[in-house]
């Protein structure tokens, strides 16, 4: 399960960081905009910039990559990763950005602070924050289907499926749907889970199954790796519901304590904060068993990323 080398997550992270990073730079890029034929306004691409680069924890690409090298038993260099595994990492984090864009807008969360920053709304307006949620959806699609040979077109098909069905009404849209609908509503453990698995969950899931499809895994693998997702993607909305509790704004880098505020269901209100922690480390737990019966053959990015969700402060 596990490679001979030492592993070390901190060092892996950076490496694929900084890949992840210059190639949202190269794919939303400001020229774009000054595009003699073609080329989006400034001020749309100024904000899907704005709300793509410069910010974030990055879990979901850095989820790709590691079920990529897991699924394909090799671990390049940052500067050797595959063009189809990084075109899949873009395309995720494009999806959680253009997510974050309009859950914080006055109609969904109504949030002025994100990542540390004034929220896209705030910086542009609604209606700008509006459509460059829109494109960053579009360009998403735009990554995993390129004009060259970059990905077999067979690939392009399961990568554009995954994506699609956890971001849709079977997904992260129908988990927010569900969220707006449950303000104030006393929601059984059952139903909070359905409600995370779907609207957090999904999508962190889909990431590591994008990256197992980049690759070539048996049906063993494949369902462990289901099954990590799944695990890894309740145990993070457990963790935000916690630290929404116990950490501050300027921590968060986003506003805390709204889901109080709100009189929005959460793990802690429903838990309590003590037993909400116990939860997170059976999750934990169970993602890190499902790896260990994947069959596969270097797991230790994606056992490093399952603890830093768990154990996150921020």
């Amino acid at each position: 399960m596990t490679g001979s080398a030492a592993f070390n997550l901190s060092a892996w992270s950076a490496l694929h960081l900084a890949h992840v990073e210059s190639a949202l730079e190269r794919w939303v890029r400001p020229d774009a905009a000054t595009d003699a034929e073609g080329g989006a306004p400034v001020e749309l691409m100024a904000a899907m910039r704005y709300a793509v680069l410069d910010g974030g924890k990055r879990l979901r690409p850095l989820l790709v990559l590691a079920a990529s090298e897991a699924a394909s038993g090799e671990r390049p260099a940052a500067a050797n990763t595959p063009e189809i595994a990084l075109r899949a990492a873009c395309a995720v984090e494009l999806i959680h950005a253009y997510s974050l864009v309009h859950d914080d807008l006055p109609c969904m969360d109504n949030d002025v602070l994100r990542r540390g920053k004034a929220t896209v709304h705030v910086k542009f307006g609604e209606a700008s924050a509006m459509l460059a949620g829109d494109a960053l959806q579009a360009m998403a699609f735009e990554l995993l289907t390129p004009d060259d040979d970059a990905i077999p077109a067979r690939q392009q098909a399961a990568l554009c499926r995954l994506l699609a069905r956890a971001a849709g009404s079977a997904g992260m849209a129908g988990g927010q749907a569900i969220d707006l609908a449950s303000v104030g509503v006393a929601l059984t453990e059952r139903q909070l889970r359905q409600m995370h698995r779907l609207k957090t969950g999904a999508l962190l899931q889909a990431s590591v199954m994008m990256g197992a499809a980049c690759g070539d895994v048996s049906a063993q693998a494949e369902a462990a790796l289901m099954s990590y997702g799944a695990a890894i993607g309740l145990a993070f909305q457990v963790v935000d519901d916690m630290l929404d509790v116990t950490a501050d704004s300027a921590t968060l880098g986003k506003t805390a304590g709204k889901d109080a505020d709100q009189d929005k269901p959460t793990f802690v209100s429903l838990l309590g904060l003590e037993r909400a922690g116990v939860y997170a480390q059976e999750l934990l737990a169970e993602a890190l068993a499902a790896l260990a019966r994947s069959g596969l053959h270097d797991t230790q990015a994606l056992q490093g990323l399952a603890r830093r969700l768990v154990n996150r402060t921020c």
